[in-house]
């Protein structure tokens, strides 16, 4: 997968009935036109057309790079 990077999303919410904050991820791939995000890095995503049978997403600059 070249210009390809798989994004993990973190979602948290509170529980309606308990209130213990619950967090949940979801997995995305994104479009790396220059393959400059590495592994560990926070990244930022903008939602664009399909680019393929499972891409929907594109990189739009990287907040951290990973240390």
């Amino acid at each position: 997968m070249q210009k390809t990077i798989v994004v993990e999303l973190e979602d948290r919410m509170r529980h309606p009935l308990y209130g213990k904050i619950i967090r949940t991820t979801k997995k995305v791939k994104a479009h790396d036109e220059d393959s400059v995000a590495g592994i560990g890095d926070r990244v930022s995503l903008m939602e664009t057309r399909p680019l393929s049978a499972t891409k929907r997403w594109r990189l739009v600059e990287i907040l951290e790079k990973a240390k």
